[in-house]
């Protein structure tokens, strides 16, 4: 048989099989330069229900990403900030449940069923923030699927058995009953993502444990632009955050008590009566505050009273931020914040005795802290540097996927 020559271009290309794809809309000369197309942004967040810590990292998220749609289980506009509720916000079929934005943790069974119906084939980058379900999404097989992780999901996984206690009879049983299946399938998503991002050492150091997965540690956007610098010596210690047994706030007021030393307490929970019927009247209790409150106090304290356990723990980068020491418990996210001998202490026993010791030595030395040193040590975990070092790791690997557009916004650590 005879092979004919091929006499054209097209005929020749026939006999490749590499043959370059060919734009519809006009053909690439080689050599020539074009832009790429910006990647279709998505940021998948668990529950929009509240203004807290996961919430904040989505507000940075928006203004790196300001055309990126978000997708949440459920949303509650008017305890969510105007910014939040400004964008295209689309909420899965549990929305439609009476109540659900009061009773969406008794949902939990139903999440995984809610988040893998959302479309998101449409996107090139999808950015889940994670502490409840957010990674189980269903993404396009060539999209790039960074996630957040705030913390696995607490409640089935090592504070299973302290949500379990809190809860009735059957509570307790629903947990055992679903628990398993929610480990599984936690544990099967976690292959759906191409990068974990942890909020801190700790946090990559459970999910490790929990998906054997290596995680970049960034930590998350504290807002060090919205404290000033207290002046003078404070009056009062502080402990701030919920009233409930894990945060241990019964350490902070009986060490007062004790000591004699005035505390405030801003927070409540289910604690607060307990906590009230052993303090004694050197602490003050001040309920819920709004911010401007709090932030007044936390330029206003001696020091800030820590001695709970958190995954990263914003509050004692603000109450450095302000220029206050915090004698925190040698555990968590305080491992990596208050992580120098100028901005306060770790104390190693979560107990009374302990702190009263961290108090004393922390009263022996309180006329030599620099309030100037302690707020520019803050400023490593701004919201600056939350956007240049998490923008850097998703240009990184957007590159990687394919994408030859940097992020949507260039980022600028002033």
């Amino acid at each position: 048989m005879t092979v004919k020559a091929a006499s054209s271009l097209p005929e020749a290309m026939a006999f490749r099989g590499d043959a370059p794809v060919v734009a519809r809309s006009r053909v690439v000369e080689a050599g020539s330069r074009v832009d790429a197309k910006q990647p279709r942004v998505a940021i998948v967040h668990y529950w929009l229900v509240s203004m807290r810590g996961g919430e904040k990292v989505v507000e940075e998220l928006c203004r790196m990403f300001p055309q990126a749609d978000i997708f949440t289980l459920v949303h509650n506009p008017e305890r969510t900030s105007d910014f939040l509720n400004s964008r295209n916000i689309q909420t899965s079929f549990l929305q439609k449940i009476p109540r659900s934005t009061r009773h969406y943790t008794k949902m939990l069974p139903l999440m995984p069923f809610a988040l893998e119906h959302f479309d998101l084939q449409d996107y090139d980058l999808v950015i889940s923030s994670e502490s409840g379900p957010a990674k189980g999404v269903i993404t396009r097989a060539d999209a790039l699927h960074i996630c957040y992780c705030h913390s696995p999901m607490r409640y089935i996984w090592d504070q299973f058995h302290v949500y379990r206690r809190g809860v009735s009879w059957i509570g307790k049983a629903m947990m055992s009953l679903t628990a398993p299946m929610l480990r599984a399938w936690d544990v099967t998503t976690a292959s759906r993502v191409d990068t974990f991002v942890a909020n801190s050492s700790y946090v990559a150091g459970r999910i490790r444990r929990f998906y054997d997965r290596d995680a970049v540690v960034i930590y998350p956007p504290v807002a060090t632009d919205d404290f000033a610098i207290g002046q003078g010596k404070g009056e009062f210690y502080l402990y701030a955050g919920q009233l409930t047994a894990y945060k241990r706030p019964d350490i902070a007021v009986k060490a007062c008590t004790e000591m004699g030393r005035n505390l405030v307490v801003i927070g409540e929970g289910e604690q607060e009566a307990y906590l009230r019927s052993i303090a004694g009247p050197t602490v003050q209790f001040l309920g819920h505050q709004p911010f401007p409150v709090l932030r007044d106090h936390l330029s206003r304290c001696r020091a800030l009273l820590f001695p709970g356990i958190e995954d990263f723990g914003i509050l004692p980068v603000e109450a450095m931020a302000s220029g206050r020491p915090v004698l925190a418990f040698d555990a968590g996210g305080a491992r990596e914040t208050v992580c120098a001998p100028h901005v306060g202490f770790r104390f190693a026993e979560q107990s009374t005795e302990a702190l009263m010791e961290t108090m004393a030595a922390f009263e022996a030395v309180e006329d030599t802290l620099d309030p100037v040193a302690i707020h520019n040590h803050a400023l490593k975990f701004s919201a600056a540097v939350f956007r240049d070092r998490l923008g850097s790791l998703i240009d990184e690997q957007l590159a990687k996927h394919g994408h030859q557009a940097a992020s949507p916004v260039r980022r600028k650590v002033s």
